[in-house]
């Protein structure tokens, strides 16, 4: 073999490995836009999850209160029954 032929193998490598690097970015690439939709999805998804739990931690004064909303329901329930005693007989 000349140095001719020498040279023209290693271009050869060359090219061929210039080739497989630029297949990899390629697939790099398309992988990463990929990814970056993926991504924007997800931030919508979590800004409408965010503002659906935001008002959690609230929900603890409600606990101390309930006791309160269940005892007027008992007066309602009373003064009901008070005005309706007696309702129907005939």
């Amino acid at each position: 073999m000349s140095s001719h032929d020498y040279w023209l193998v290693a271009l050869a490598i060359g090219l061929g490995a210039a080739l497989v690097v630029a297949a990899l970015l390629l697939i790099l690439v398309r992988t990463v836009t990929s990814i970056e939709k993926s991504v924007d999805g997800l931030l919508v998804v979590a800004t409408k999850v965010a503002g659906n739990t935001a008002n959690i931690p609230k929900l603890g004064a409600t606990a101390p209160v309930l006791s309160l909303i269940v005892t007027e329901a008992v007066v309602q329930d009373g003064y009901m029954n008070a005005l309706t005693d007696g309702y129907g007989d005939a």
